[in-house]
């Protein structure tokens, strides 16, 4: 059960279609609905995004405003996309990736992905890192180094519960939010001013002024349309138990729909507030340069006084740990989607986390702590780049009419989406063109290395990109349905023996499964009562538990259900139990429920070091229950 097999699998499988809202009606419905949004706008209120709206708030004024209020209607536009892929086709954004690309491709489109989660932690890191010097003056190299110690912190918080944690997480978010809002009205800016803001300018010149506009707005885009909230918002929203209907999921996208616009909206009033008060209190007494994230408390020193740095550093790890905890999600949707991977979610959490800390040490060894600012914005700006990778495919997705039925999107919203997709990826072509050409004027003596390294990396990324644009056209409806997550349940044929009352039998529906069910039936024969055990590992099952309902559970579920009849044709009493998350307290959380007095398991054969990858689960159940396991290692050719 631990690295998948599989052609398909069900993001956040354990929590899949967890929450029932079909019986509901009203505000009660709406409320049932409201929650994924929440959990994705967090991502729109994490350190990369205060770093950018103080740096364009400070070197700009106000003239970025509607750059950041054009991110916000692109982000509510592909969330929104999202929610509805996730919704109709029981699908994350990766797994449907992986049906209509080729298996190197996707291969690709995981590392872009990455890269961009790793982008995104190296916000979080630094902002923690300033938090915690503000909190106790720690040194940014030591604050830094620590964060790799949050990695245990998070996973032991989520299995404690982490709907509760959020709600902490993100009241805080919201009382800083307030603050800045409260702040906005004390420092009194120019409402004419700001308005104006909203007006675009021109960020394709040629002179020096617009090509830094162009950087830090490139950066805005990024911190605001995440592509990691793309993959993990059309997981989340199948957190919802939906009925397949058609009424059903218009209801479904409807609902979901509000609680896009209300949380990012709640997000962009935050970000506004914070890129104002930069613009005001930077901006217009001339301080073009100083806006950096460590800096950003002082917003705050005409409300609480000398207590802003601690209000602000609490919420800046708040934000940051919030963060983390999606992009840890996000990863896991992204592996299991992509090249059908599952490792143990701390060694997942940790290499994730070491990829980050390098950067962020060598920019503090090498160019110093002040250079942290312009590696957040940095940061930001990679999230950007790799948008192209996620939009278009989703895009794409959304249109299929074949896949989505009366559910794909219209004409207006399709053009809207592609128009996005072509400012997204026209600013970043012109900002990595503008970038090459200035390298080749500053560094002559380095252009063997540009034309060497750089431009083939960059020629690569773009024939990639025009491969994920044109194929779905080229090859229309030519992806695989999706596939079942664990094969199809084998024919098991008749099976003899005697002994306990209540038996349990582990299934992974691998050629073992026959190995086990015969083991079993030796120690109970007809007279014992049979438990069948499978467990959901996606990130869905491991974060929401029981309360999900993702196509992999569902598949799942009908898969035991034949093993179950096939046994109960043959004479046997036998059940079926879904566990979902970590598969030795799942089992033995059903064992200790049900009253299992002998349980049977597969063993997958691996040995010490991919124990440490994929983890281990006989042991561990072992430990944690007080019955008799017999273990069947598979048998080898």
């Amino acid at each position: 059960m631990s690295k998948t097999q599989t052609n398909d699998s069900h993001s956040l499988g354990n929590v899949h279609g967890s929450v029932n809202p079909e019986n509901l009606t009203g505000w009660k419905k709406l409320m049932a609905f409201l929650g994924p949004a929440y959990l994705i706008s967090v991502g729109y209120m994490d350190p990369g995004n205060w770093a950018t709206d103080l740096a364009g708030g400070s070197a700009f004024g106000y003239k970025l405003i509607w750059v950041l209020f054009a991110s916000n209607l692109i982000a509510l536009l592909l969330q929104s996309l999202a929610a509805r892929l996730g919704i109709v086709r029981g699908l994350d954004l990766a797994q449907a990736s992986k049906n209509a690309y080729p298996r190197f491709v996707n291969f690709w489109l995981y590392i872009l992905a990455q890269i961009a989660i790793i982008a995104c932690d190296l916000a979080e890191i630094i902002g923690m890192a300033i938090g915690l010097k503000l909190l106790f003056h720690l040194p940014l190299i030591w604050g830094v180094s620590l964060t790799i110690t949050d990695t245990v912190l998070m996973l032991w918080l989520m299995n404690k519960g982490m709907r509760k944690l959020e709600g902490f997480i993100i009241s805080m978010i919201f009382i800083i939010g307030v603050s800045f809002l409260v702040e906005m009205f004390i420092v009194g800016p120019d409402v004419m001013d700001v308005a104006k803001g909203f007006i675009p300018s021109n960020l394709f010149k040629s002179d020096k002024i617009s090509q830094e506009m162009l950087y830090i707005a490139i950066g805005i885009i990024g911190a605001t349309v995440m592509p990691h909230n793309l993959y993990l918002h059309s997981s989340l929203v199948q957190t919802r138990k939906i009925s397949r209907t058609d009424e059903g999921l218009k209801s479904a996208i409807k609902f979901n729909l509000f609680d896009t616009v209300i949380a990012l909206n709640l997000a962009f009033f935050v970000n506004a507030a914070i890129l104002i008060l930069a613009a005001t209190a930077f901006f217009k007494n001339g301080y073009f340069k100083v806006a950096e994230i460590q800096d950003a408390y002082k917003l705050l020193e005409h409300i609480f006084g000398k207590i802003a740095p601690v209000l602000f550093a609490v919420a800046l790890i708040a934000s940051g740990q919030s963060s983390t905890i999606t992009g840890t999600l996000a990863g896991q949707i992204i592996m299991e989607g992509h090249i059908n991977l599952r490792i143990e979610p701390w060694l997942r959490r940790l290499l994730t986390r070491l990829l980050a800390i390098v950067p962020a040490v060598f920019t503090i060894l090498y160019f110093g702590e002040n250079a942290l600012g312009s590696l957040i914005l940095l940061s930001q700006v990679v999230l950007s780049l790799q948008l192209g990778f996620a939009v278009i495919p989703l895009i794409h997705f959304t249109s299929d009419k074949k896949r989505m039925g009366n559910f794909a999107i219209g004409l207006k919203v399709k053009i809207l989406a592609w128009a996005s997709a072509v400012l997204i990826v026209g600013l970043n072509a012109k900002l990595v063109y503008d970038q090459i050409g200035d390298w080749l004027k500053d560094s002559q003596h380095a252009d063997i290395y540009i034309y060497v390294f750089v431009v083939p990396i960059v020629v690569g990324i773009a024939l990639l990109l025009l491969y994920v644009l044109f194929r779905p056209w080229l090859y229309k409806h030519a992806d695989q349905p999706a596939y079942v997550p664990h094969g199809i349940a084998g024919a098991i044929t008749e099976l003899d023996a005697v002994t306990y009352k209540r038996l349990a039998i582990t299934i992974d529906f691998s050629k073992n499964d026959n190995d086990c069910l015969r083991h079993a039936i030796m120690q109970g024969g007809k007279h014992a009562h049979y438990t069948l055990i499978h467990v959901v590992e996606t990130a869905g099952a491991r974060y929401y538990g029981g309360q999900v309902m993702d196509s992999e559970t569902q598949s799942d579920a009908d898969n035991l259900d034949k093993y179950v009849q096939a046994m109960q044709k043959l004479g046997y009493k036998a059940e079926a139990e879904i566990g979902y998350g970590s598969p030795a307290a799942a089992i033995a959380d059903i064992v200790n429920k049900n009253g299992i007095d002998f349980i049977v398991m597969g063993s997958h054969g691996h040995r010490a070091l991919k124990d440490l990858i994929f983890g281990t689960t006989v042991n561990s159940v072992r430990h944690m229950v007080n019955v008799p396991v017999l273990i069947v290692k598979p048998q080898r050719n």
